[in-house]
C-alpha cells in the first residue's frame, strides 16, 4: 500500500510507493482519491510517464478537457497542455506564463474543474513550484456574519484575471486569439461553494476569473471579492512545494486557489498539464 506524508499544516501530502505508469487497483485509487479530498494537493515523486500513460492515469479522476489555448496542445494527445519557456527552431514549444496570479482552473466554464495535474519534465533550481491557498480553511475561519452574507451570493466569471487586463503584461491571463475568445462566455458559480464530494464549504475562485456578483453593483462586488481574496491568501493558508523532475502533482480546484511562478528565460521549465472536469 502507498504511504502518505503530510507536507504542511495548510495543505499538501506526498504519496510514496506508487508507479503511475502501471494500472492502479481500485483500492489504491480510493486511497489516493481520499488523500486529495483530505489534503487538497498531492505529489507523486519520481515518475516516468509517456503521454499515453499520463492521460490514462488522468482518466481515473474523470473526463479530461483540452485547454482553450489549443496552440500548445501535446502533439500525441490534445488533453495535455504543454507548459514551457523553451524555444526550439525559433518557436515556443509551450505556454510560458501559466496563471501567475491566484486563480482556480476552469472557473470560467459552466462545468468547472475537479482537479488539475502536472507532470514535471524540467524545472529550474530553487523556488520553482506552484503556490496553493486552502480555501476550505479560509472559509472555515470567516466570521459567522460574513458566512451568512456570502451564503446566497453567486459570482460572475469569465476567462481572465480581473486584477490585470493588459494583454502585454506577464501577469495577465494567458492571451487568447480571436477564435479562442469566441469559445468562452460568462458563467456563474456560488461564492461559497459546497465541495462536490465532501459537501464542505469553500470560497470559490474569489481571485482570478470572478469579475462581479449577481445583483450587486460592480464596484461593491469587486470590493467584497478583494476582501475575501486578501483573507484567503494569507500565508497561514498557503504552501508552495519545490518541484523535482518526475513529480506528478494533483490539486483539488474546489478547495484551492493557486498561482504559477514566473519562469526566467535562462532556466528551462517544461511540464505537462491535464485538467479534469467535475463529473
Amino acid at each position: 500500500m502507498p504511504t502518505i506524508h503530510p507536507l504542511s499544516e495548510a495543505l499538501g501530502a506526498r504519496i510514496e510507493g506508487i508507479d503511475l505508469s502501471q494500472p492502479l487497483t481500485p483500492e489504491t485509487f480510493r486511497t489516493v482519491e481520499q488523500a486529495l479530498d483530505d489534503h487538497c494537493m498531492i505529489v507523486f515523486p519520481r515518475q516516468a510517464l509517456t503521454a499515453g500513460q499520463f492521460v490514462a492515469f488522468a482518466r481515473l479522476w474523470g473526463p479530461p478537457d483540452p485547454h482553450v489555448i489549443d496552440t500548445f496542445h501535446h502533439p500525441e494527445d490534445a488533453n495535455i497542455l504543454v507548459l514551457s519557456n523553451e524555444v526550439r527552431d525559433g518557436k515556443p514549444i509551450g505556454l510560458a506564463d501559466a496563471g501567475s496570479y491566484f486563480h482556480t482552473d476552469y472557473s470560467y466554464l459552466d462545468v468547472p474543474a475537479r482537479c488539475t495535474m502536472l507532470y514535471a519534465l524540467k524545472v529550474p533550481h530553487g523556488a520553482n513550484g506552484t503556490t496553493f491557498a486552502n480555501q476550505t480553511r479560509a472559509y472555515d475561519d470567516l466570521p459567522q456574519a460574513m458566512k451568512e452574507r456570502i451564503e446566497p451570493l453567486v459570482g460572475r466569471h469569465h476567462y481572465g484575471n480581473r486584477d490585470d487586463l493588459d494583454e502585454s503584461s506577464r501577469t495577465v491571463a494567458s492571451v487568447l486569439n480571436e477564435e479562442q475568445k469566441k469559445k468562452v462566455h460568462w458563467v456563474r458559480h456560488r461564492v461559497a461553494r459546497a465541495h462536490p464530494r465532501t459537501g464542505r464549504r469553500s470560497l470559490y475562485s474569489v481571485s482570478g476569473s470572478s469579475f462581479g456578483i449577481e445583483g450587486m453593483d460592480d464596484a461593491q462586488a469587486v470590493a467584497l471579492l478583494d476582501e475575501l481574496k486578501d483573507h484567503s491568501t494569507q500565508a497561514r493558508y498557503c504552501y508552495r512545494p519545490d518541484y523535482q523532475p518526475g513529480d506528478v502533482v494533483i490539486w483539488d480546484n474546489a478547495q484551492l486557489l493557486h498561482k504559477a511562478p514566473l519562469p526566467e528565460a535562462n532556466e528551462a521549465r517544461t511540464l505537462w498539464r491535464i485538467t479534469i472536469l467535475d463529473s
